[in-house]
């Protein structure tokens, strides 16, 4: 195993989608980090992410993506924190230690299945703007809906006692769940039930934090 000074590959740029909450988890990872890296907004509606130039460095045509100077392109929002995290090892969002890196990665991919996931999905099967690019389903997003719900009184339960998700440190995973609650406020209306005292404080923590507006 070897590890990458920073010295050795120089970021260049980042390719942003604003509204994307993936985007949003890398731009709040990179905020917290306090790292400086010129981002490009790429407007996905006018087709910019579907140009050969762009293509060729994402196959998928997705956002974000981080290119470096020597031409290296890196896709996938937890795949470009973690090549963040080791060069700029602090703070620790990634975990501190082995035991802590195991808890975060399992916390971070429950918040990826449990909310994330859904939540796009949900805008999916009701967007405007997939309309005419995907087979929309409302049902599929409907039971999208209630688990997300159903969910929230499971993390409610979980938060008992806790600042953040792994415990007393904010972490990658509070970013996972951060972006996913943004994006069920902002674009579907789904909103934390009052009576989820334990999710609600959390959600006050998180969403004031400076970062949050990345």
């Amino acid at each position: 195993l070897f590890s990458i000074k920073p010295s050795e590959v120089l970021i260049l740029k980042l390719y942003d989608l604003p509204p994307s909450p993936n985007a949003r988890r890398v731009r709040i990872f990179i905020a917290e980090k306090g790292i400086d890296i010129p981002m490009i907004p790429v407007n996905m509606m006018a087709g910019e992410n579907s140009t050969d130039e762009y293509l060729a460095k994402n196959s998928l045509g997705r956002m974000p993506l981080l290119e470096l100077d020597d031409g290296s392109c890196i896709a996938e929002s937890m795949a470009i924190c973690r090549y963040l995290d080791e060069l700029h090892p602090e703070p620790p969002l990634l975990g501190k230690d082995t035991l802590e890196r195991a808890l975060v990665e399992m916390w971070q991919r429950r918040m990826e299945f449990e909310f994330l996931l859904p939540m796009i999905s949900i805008f999916r099967h009701t967007g405007e703007m997939w309309k005419g690019r995907i087979t929309q389903i409302p049902e599929m997003a409907e039971a999208e809906g209630k688990n997300v719900k159903a969910r929230m009184d499971w993390l409610d339960k979980e938060l008992a006692g806790s600042q953040f998700i792994v415990g007393e440190d904010y972490t990658v995973a509070d970013i996972t769940a951060q972006t996913a609650f943004v994006m069920g406020k902002a674009a579907l209306g789904i909103r934390i039930p009052d009576e989820l005292t334990n999710l609600n404080e959390w959600w006050a923590r998180v969403s004031s934090r400076p970062t949050a507006r990345a």
